[in-house]
């Protein structure tokens, strides 16, 4: 790698996945395409987008309610259009995957399913400071359960003056816990850091006391190589408004083992939609689940939100989830690169939070200012760059594979290298 324009088009020129930004709206600003590293808040809009929410319209404005069943493309199916590409990008079964509700209300109906306090097995272990929904999460559903959250929860984090968390103290935790541990419920990647976990591992130690294992898969889906079902995880819960594109607020999604599928005596909340698909409409009373995760369902869902996903999703299975995550990976290596070549010059004003590694990163690069961070992002801005500022004093971006190219990489590390 060399920091020269030259270089950084030299990649984008190789690069396969090139002809993808193309199929997305990159924000413009008094005729200028902006630098957008916020794919790790909200993705871009994909432009046929609107497109295929148009065409739920126009099946609605035609059949009214029986377009569930009437129509080119029936809604009663349209869940089907979603699994097998979020199969390929989660490493599932596509029986294992349901597009259902938001990410924290689909954590709190796992948690109604997989943890199940029994005698001295009550313990939950997770990230100290986590995403504050997850935490708000824990502390409302333990209390609903009669349980003092204090009591219960298993915070690991950080060892002191450290940013990240060795994994070897998180699986030591789990099994200190031993058979006090009914769940170990963690984060894929740490929203602030963008450390990338070892979930294989923690799921393995989590079931070897006992346990049972679930993800908060947030800032991983569509961002980094997982094989779920392969890793035996029990289950997992991601949004679709991050790296999957799907807009603001997106239906999201949640995965569970198949063993788990006809589980008579497997807890759940349930809904009507989630009824045995044969039988849904006969209105009988006693809820039998469909044998697979859409079991889960509670409501009828939205076409609209799930023709958003489905037009992004689309993108992903025309470029494929391989060279997605090596294109992603690629990006933030020569990220990474670029910022050391301006730590040589500016006494190490900036600080790399984020591991280097590829099995503990992912798109995202976090980066703590050791001074004039807040001046510094505010000047990132009115250049055009979409930046995230975290308090106290971290910058977060990400270049993501599907819309991003390296000359904007290169771009950004030299408007960051004016500001120091």
């Amino acid at each position: 790698m060399n920091n020269s324009p030259e270089f950084a088009r030299t990649l984008d020129a190789a690069d396969p996945l090139r002809a993808a930004r193309s199929s997305f709206i990159i924000p413009v600003e008094n005729g200028r395409e902006q630098i957008y590293f916020l794919g790790n808040s909200l993705g871009l809009q994909p432009k046929r987008t609107a497109s295929f929410i148009d065409k739920v319209m126009q099946q609605w404005s035609r059949h009214g309610v029986e377009s569930f069943f009437m129509g080119d493309d029936p809604w009663i199916d349209y869940h089907g259009h979603l699994v097998k590409p979020l199969a390929n990008i989660l490493g599932t079964l596509p029986q294992e995957i349901v597009v259902m509700n938001q990410l924290t209300v689909n954590l709190h109906l796992m948690m109604v399913s997989f943890y199940r306090p029994e005698g001295q097995r009550k313990k939950i272990i997770c990230e100290a400071k986590a995403f504050p929904s997850d935490q708000y999460m824990f502390e409302s559903h333990l209390k609903a359960l009669g349980l003092e959250p204090d009591d219960i929860l298993v915070e690991v984090g950080p060892r002191e003056g450290e940013h990240t968390v060795r994994h070897e103290d998180i699986i030591s935790m789990i099994h200190k816990t031993g058979n006090d541990l009914a769940l170990v419920l963690w984060g894929g990647i740490n929203y602030y850091t963008g450390q990338l976990f070892d979930l294989a591992s923690i799921t393995d130690a989590a079931h070897s006391v006992g346990a049972k294992a679930g993800f908060d898969l947030a800032h991983a889906a569509g961002n980094v190589m997982l094989h779920l079902h392969q890793w035996d995880v029990d289950f997992a819960c991601w949004c679709s408004y991050k790296y999957l594109n799907a807009g603001p607020g997106a239906v999201g999604a949640a995965y569970i083992h198949e063993r788990y599928h006809n589980d008579k005596h497997i807890q759940r909340f349930a809904g009507w939609w989630g009824y045995e698909k044969e039988t849904r409409f006969l209105m009988k009373k006693g809820f039998v689940p469909m044998p697979s995760a859409e079991g889960w369902q509670l409501s009828t869902p939205s076409p609209i939100m799930m023709a958003s996903m489905r037009a992004s999703l689309e993108i992903f299975e025309e470029a494929g989830f391989a060279a997605v995550y090596q294109k992603g990976q690629l990006l933030s290596d020569y990220l990474l690169f670029l910022l050391d070549d301006i730590n040589k010059v500016s006494s190490s004003m900036i600080e790399v939070i984020t591991p280097r590694s590829h099995n503990e990163k992912g798109c995202q690069v976090s980066m703590l200012m050791h001074k004039n961070g807040k001046e510094i992002f505010d000047k990132l801005s009115k250049e055009g760059v979409y930046a995230d500022w975290r308090e106290p004093n971290v910058i977060r971006v990400a270049p993501v594979p599907l819309y991003n190219k390296f000359e904007e990489v290169w771009q950004f590390a030299e408007i960051l290298r004016s500001t120091i």
